[in-house]
């Protein structure tokens, strides 16, 4: 797309970065240490964070330990908790963005509306919400895909009189105290704050489609003494993290080498439930009908005992409707509700808003991705020349930390930028031969596994298609070693139109033909 005659000029940038959470944070993080300051990060939110800024509901927390959790150049011996409270992982993240002094390179209140690609220039145009243009060489997506809430497709959601909100716009100034509260969902999120809401509500009501598998979280505070021997003595830290991080790295082997090693973990679930419920018909409607690690297990020590409160009632039937005053079941009982909580999670497999970013022969990539998202390396897609995705398709894990996912990306996207200024290269497009190739391979190693054959339905499944849209099937080291070179010889890559040739006569007189193998 060229820019029209008498149109406002746009700023440039080398690099545009969306999302200022882990993902826009470490990338912009890593650019500056290298010296590169020519980038920009566009937040659509009030101040940096992603996903825990966004998320404030009562109880939230992270479910991987604090110091898998934090960046491996920025360690943290001020965790208070081996899990961190959404706070402290906010604290974190504003932390780092002052400290590698990121915020001057921060647009915040400023969602992106159009990111298109420009084949003449070799560009990507971008334009925020603001009606402000900017150009930029390479295009980044560091958009979370825990940003976007989902409701269900219940009939007469619209139709509620009373106080409904998702779990991730929560409203703090609505007194849940001697309310009749209704909650929708039992996932992770729901169930770290339906202990909180079981505290206020008069009566609590949760609506149980499936449930989930639940561990116990090995959660405890950090004592000052650990602090202070990891403020002084930071090696101590690193083995921490170490040790933290292979443990967790184990947990990928029963869930796609071999299942039958599950049964062992499936038992200390189970005794999780009995030990927390005391009654025997709750028992059975809380006992999951699907094989463990089929969808993503969670951790609680504070869910159960919060079901089996006198003010608690799980409500197994399915939802037909709401209603103006509650929600009716399949049963074709009446729930009167005050308040309506959507604990139904986020668009995981379908982050990426409709026209956002527009690639060659303005595709849109919504449309590109109507069978499921796919990605080479997770990172880059046929189509969409200098765009580098982070938590792209198939990153997503089920046993570790995704930050080391993270900066694994950063990396490779940090390569590909290096390769570009050495061969001085204006774009790079993966060939569709082998991003095809890249994910054949993946589905392959997928099917099979405990996350696509263990008869449930999750998050990690594309809704249309079936097809595992999220998940790494693998350990993450194997990530970090494929991803940690550019890789040139997976890409179509050349030079703008208009502009001249290297100054070298093999360039000169081949470079189309490189452009286009």
């Amino acid at each position: 797309m060229a820019q029209q005659k008498g149109a406002i000029a746009a700023t440039h940038t080398r690099v545009a970065i969306i999302g200022s959470g882990f993902s826009g944070l470490g990338m912009a993080i890593r650019l500056k240490g290298e010296g590169r300051h020519d980038f920009r990060i566009f937040e659509k939110e009030d101040g940096v964070g992603g996903t825990w800024r966004v998320n404030h509901y009562p109880g939230c927390a992270c479910d991987v330990q604090s110091h898998v959790y934090s960046f491996s150049f920025e360690p943290n011996p001020e965790w208070t908790r081996m899990f961190a409270p959404r706070d402290e992982i906010r604290a974190y993240l504003e932390h780092c963005a002052d400290k590698y002094r990121i915020r001057p390179h921060i647009h915040l209140g400023t969602a992106l509306n159009t990111a298109e690609w420009d084949e003449d220039a070799a560009l990507w145009r971008l334009q925020d919400e603001h009606g402000n243009r900017y150009t930029a060489n390479m295009l980044v997506s560091g958009i979370g895909a825990l940003s976007t809430p989902t409701y269900p497709n219940v009939p007469g959601r619209d139709r509620f009189q009373g106080k409904a909100f998702h779990s991730q716009d929560w409203d703090h100034d609505y007194d849940l105290r001697g309310k009749r509260v209704g909650v929708i969902g039992t996932g992770a999120s729901a169930i770290q704050f339906v202990p909180e809401v079981q505290k206020e509500a008069s009566n609590l009501k949760v609506f149980q489609r499936s449930a989930p598998w639940i561990m116990p979280k090995p959660d405890r505070p950090i004592r000052s003494w650990e602090r202070a021997l990891f403020r002084r003595v930071p090696t101590a830290q690193t083995l921490q993290r170490k040790t933290l991080y292979w443990m967790l790295e184990a947990r990928v082997l029963p869930m796609l080498i071999n299942p039958k090693l599950l049964r062992f973990v499936k038992v200390i679930a189970r005794r999780h439930i009995h030990s927390q419920i005391s009654d025997p018909v709750l028992r059975r409607q809380v006992m999951p009908d699907y094989e463990f690690g089929c969808k993503r297990v969670l951790m609680s020590n504070n869910y159960y005992p919060a079901l089996d409160k006198p003010n608690v009632d799980l409500v197994t039937d399915d939802i037909q409707e709401i209603t103006e005053t509650g929600i009716r079941t399949a049963d074709g009982q009446e729930h009167e509700l005050d308040t309506i909580i959507y604990g139904t999670g986020f668009k995981a497999t379908d982050p990426v808003p409709n026209g956002l970013i527009k690639g060659r022969g303005g595709q849109d990539l919504q449309e590109v991705w109507r069978e499921g998202p796919e990605a080479y390396k997770g990172a880059t897609i046929h189509g969409f020349p200098n765009l580098f995705m982070i938590m792209g398709p198939n990153t997503g894990l089920g046993h570790n930390s995704m930050v080391y996912m993270i900066e694994s990306q950063i990396q490779y996207a940090l390569d590909a930028l290096k390769t570009m200024e050495k061969r001085d290269l204006d774009w790079v497009d993966v060939k569709p031969r082998k991003q095809a190739q890249y994910n054949e391979k993946l589905q392959s190693r997928l099917d099979g596994s405990i996350w696509t054959d263990g008869g449930c339905t999750s998050w990690y499944l594309h809704p249309e298609t079936g097809k595992n849209v999220a998940l790494w099937p693998d350990f993450t080291f194997r990530f970090a070693q494929q991803t940690c070179r550019f890789d040139p010889a997976a890409y179509k890559w050349g030079w703008r139109e208009e502009q001249a040739a290297p100054p070298t006569p093999s360039n000169a007189s081949n470079r189309k033909e490189e452009a286009f193998a």
